[in-house]
């Protein structure tokens, strides 16, 4: 006879233990599956675990605003202290560049008006007096290594920027996913890790449970896809892929970790760093490092890649990165030995994740979310999780979208923004900011 649960979540990453963690707290029998052996172990692990609150649209801005005071108070979002450890979230702030191709950020300064989000204006100056190793120079359109102008100002001053001081970054994602598994076994959630899904099995017209690729038949009315980047595995498997309008596929990705200038401690005083004009992003590591991200820049070539099989060792994308920043920090030296991480994102057309229903009742998808929405994990389990108590009670989210209140910002939000047949939002930034 197949196990039963009430319901089924398909990946342990950050959302997936957070989603498991919410959905056990309605009283649901709650069962988490992942091929992989630990709670996080997958693009969760690669992620920079960077919270901020800027986006390119008002749902993602104020989803991300809230999530910060879940981050803030963490141990108190978990409930009881985890036996392996608890995360620390350090609040450094983060500096944004402004430049033309971001409107100078009026846009999202007006979203964070309307959220009442804390931020400040900065003159370059002042920007290079909060972290000294700046060079302020433009150097825009981002441009790769061997472009012969790489690396020549084309103006003499970037524009300014500004200055969020809700932002910072998580030091162990992987221990994040954890905690949330912890928080969710407290409620009675079951995990099971080493363990494939093999086929979603159906029946009378909606999702009937999983089978598990040793055979293994498990039945619930309930199956959330948080698969990341085996998200659209999972979909093609529900039967729900081809019909989506919004579709995800994975994305490979590097992230470089180089020392910080001598003489500069970014570690204590660096802080999150967006930097449109030279399409990198950074933040603060263990040991006086930078970890350093790219901001997809037109040059760069995007590489789609088979989730199960895809190359993980550095390319020369990882000095690419590296080099960029060094034009904005001078002093930064660049080693030979390439450290850091290679991963997947699992992205949308238009990098804003999918949190939604489908087109076979009873399989929902928290989906396109990696690279940008790990900040937003508890935010998206209580919001999956209003969703489907939603859809339980007979209300059809296709036809009449679910608001969700988000309680500490005081704000609603409509769940039929991340739904999968929406149109392209040409708002967005077509990049990890989301």
């Amino acid at each position: 006879m197949p196990e039963k649960y009430d319901a089924i979540i398909i990946g342990a990453g950050v959302i997936g233990t957070c989603t498991a963690y919410e959905l056990a707290k309605t009283g649901r029998k709650v069962l988490s599956i992942d091929k992989n052996s630990v709670a996080g172990y997958g693009s969760t692990s690669g992620s920079c675990a960077i919270i901020r609150t800027y986006y390119s649209a008002f749902e993602t801005c104020a989803i991300a605003y809230e999530g910060w005071f879940y981050w803030e108070d963490w141990a108190n979002y978990v409930g009881s202290p985890d036996p392996r450890g608890m995360i620390k979230y350090h609040n450094t702030g983060s500096m944004v560049v402004k430049t033309e191709h971001n409107k100078q950020l009026s846009h999202i300064c007006e979203i964070m008006d309307r959220l009442g989000c804390p931020y400040t204006h900065l003159t370059p100056d002042e920007m290079k007096a909060r972290l000294p190793i700046m060079d302020t120079h433009q150097f825009a359109p981002a441009k790769r290594p061997d472009d012969p102008h790489f690396g020549e100002p084309t103006a003499p001053s970037i524009l300014g920027g500004i200055y969020f001081p809700n932002s910072g970054y998580v030091n162990d994602p992987a221990l994040a996913a954890q905690n949330g598994e912890h928080a969710a076994k407290s409620r009675g959630a079951k995990f099971r890790y080493n363990a494939e899904v093999a086929a979603i099995r159906q029946a009378k017209g909606r999702v009937a449970g999983i089978t598990l690729k040793d055979g293994t038949e498990i039945d619930a009315p309930v199956v959330v896809n948080v698969a990341g980047p085996h998200s659209a595995k999972i979909n093609q498997m529900a039967g729900v892929f081809e019909t989506m309008k919004m579709k995800t596929r994975a994305l490979r990705h590097e992230v470089a970790h180089v020392p910080a200038p001598e003489g500069f401690d970014f570690e204590k005083k660096g802080m999150v760093y967006s930097d449109s004009d030279i399409a990198t992003y950074a933040r603060p590591e263990i040991g006086n490092h930078i970890l350093i991200g790219s901001e997809d820049p037109e040059c760069d070539t995007r590489e789609w890649v088979d989730p199960d099989n895809y190359d993980r060792n550095f390319s020369e994308q990882w000095r690419v990165q590296a080099l960029r920043l060094a034009q904005r920090f001078p002093d930064m030296k660049i080693p030979s030995r390439m450290k850091g991480v290679v991963d997947l994102y699992d992205v949308t057309e238009d990098w804003i994740p999918i949190y939604d229903k489908s087109d076979l009742p009873g399989f929902f998808m928290a989906c396109g979310t990696s690279g940008n929405q790990f900040k937003n994990a508890p935010v998206a389990g209580k919001m999956m999780t209003a969703l489907i108590e939603a859809e339980a009670k007979g209300r059809d989210h296709d036809k009449d979208p679910v608001d969700f209140h988000l309680d500490h910002i005081g704000k609603d939000v409509s769940v039929g923004f991340f739904s999968r047949n929406r149109a392209v939002n040409p708002n967005s930034s077509f990049s990890v900011l989301g």
